[in-house]
């Protein structure tokens, strides 16, 4: 494990994290992690990422869109405005029955390089997150090895790491195949004159989908790409329920 402090200011932070540090016997060898009593955290955003991985499941309980950009990433939209989380509860409670996507369930911990020529990723944390320090119970280290803990942590990051290159392989698979279209999703509520329209996300067309070459749809078969497009696109009858989810929050 790294034994210098990640400098924050020289990388750009995921969604959630507000510094990074690495793990380490020299920093933190009596550090623990302190039992997490809520996802308030997670108030501040209307989607997360997910990955492929999650999708069979995600598409049971929130629209996947695609963001914006030159590296769009799967979303799981759990609000429609800017810093709104419909699935959140002033107590900070997701949600009961719902999924929590693994982006959240990984926080404050996640693996990344300590500089931009680094190969290796190193297990780190945000150390302004008030969820790890010294004397909390659950021990990152046994003398100077790490926990059973830390190894289960470890090796959730490394699946998660594993699951963004397969994510990131289906998103480029979708470009080369000009998928993507803006996407736009209009609701028209009963007893409402005016429709509810919105944009700002991408997604799959499906016309283009249903129309590419033999050869093109047999590989997207055979590599599990087609079930993956068409849960993104069963997904999307979710939104009206989102919506239902914003009117309620908001009277």
């Amino acid at each position: 494990m790294a034994s210098t402090p990640a400098n924050s200011q020289e990388q750009s932070l995921p969604l959630f994290y507000g510094s990074l540090a690495p793990i380490s016997t020299q920093f933190h060898a009596d550090f623990g992690l302190k039992q997490r009593e809520n996802l308030g955290f997670t108030k501040v955003t209307h989607a997360i990422p997910v990955t492929v991985d999650e999708f069979a499941v995600v598409q049971r309980h929130y629209p996947i869109v695609f963001g914006l950009g030159e590296s769009p990433a799967p979303l799981a939209l759990v609000g429609l405005q800017e810093g709104q989380n419909l699935y959140l509860d002033a107590d900070g409670q997701w949600a009961p029955g719902q999924y929590v996507p693994a982006f959240v369930r990984r926080y404050p911990f996640m693996l990344a390089r300590l500089t931009p020529e680094s190969e290796d990723l190193s297990l780190c944390f945000d150390d302004s997150s008030g969820l790890i320090g010294a004397g909390y119970p659950d021990k990152l280290f046994n003398g100077s090895e790490p926990s059973d803990m830390t190894k289960n942590i470890l090796a959730f990051c490394e699946q998660f790491e594993q699951a963004v290159f397969r994510t990131r392989n289906f998103m480029d698979e979708l470009a080369k195949l000009d998928l993507l279209m803006d996407g736009e999703v209009t609701i028209q509520r009963e007893g409402v004159t005016e429709p509810s329209v919105y944009r700002g996300f991408r997604m799959i067309a499906e016309d283009k989908l249903q129309n590419i070459r033999g050869d093109q749809a047999r590989k997207m078969v055979n590599t599990g790409m087609m079930g993956l497009a068409y849960a993104h696109l069963f997904s999307l009858s979710l939104i009206s329920g989102l919506f239902e989810r914003q009117v309620a929050a908001n009277t």
